[in-house]
């Protein structure tokens, strides 16, 4: 099974939106917290496309092995 581990270009994309949601509220700039909101969003989406890639990686090796032993 793949890992649960954030890459640390998501990681630090996620801090960044985190920061900027948190400025945003203590400032009243609704913008820039929606802002870093959406920041945070795109990250998450970033590492579960990459926990995506890697189970179907491991799903096609997997076949791939099985179809080798079936020869």
């Amino acid at each position: 099974m793949a890992e649960n581990t954030r890459s640390d270009d998501t990681a630090l994309e996620d801090l960044k939106g985190r920061a900027k949601e948190a400025v945003g509220a203590v400032t009243g700039a609704d913008s820039v917290a929606r802002e870093g909101q959406a920041q945070q969003g795109k990250a998450g989406a970033e590492d579960e496309a990459r926990r995506k890639e890697e189970e179907a990686k491991q799903a096609r090796d997997k076949a791939e092995r099985k179809a080798a032993q079936e020869k």
